[in-house]
């Protein structure tokens, strides 16, 4: 099943990425690049959405763009987490 939250990255004054999900209580990530930041908000929002299923815990809405507190600067990406529900199954 496909997931799609958004991710606010900012730029840091020592030149790196932090990127936070609005949606995903303390899910966050620091990169030395964007695209570095951006891969690890994959991973991080893909552990984040499994524990939660594993605990049978409802998924939190997920935001509307236009809602969500930006900065001057703020980069906002959808990151895409695709989860198997069933083990051993090959798409």
């Amino acid at each position: 099943m496909k997931f799609i939250y958004p991710a606010i990255f900012r730029k840091t004054a020592s030149g790196t990425y932090t990127g936070t999900f609005p949606d995903l209580e303390s899910c966050q990530v620091e990169g030395d690049t964007l695209d570095d930041a951006i891969e690890k908000a994959n991973e991080a929002a893909a552990d984040w959405i499994s524990l939660e299923l594993s605990e049978d815990a409802d998924l939190p809405p997920i935001s509307d763009p236009g809602d969500l507190p930006l900065h001057p600067g703020d980069i906002v990406r959808n990151i895409s987490v695709n989860i198997r529900f069933t083990d051993g199954w090959d798409e």
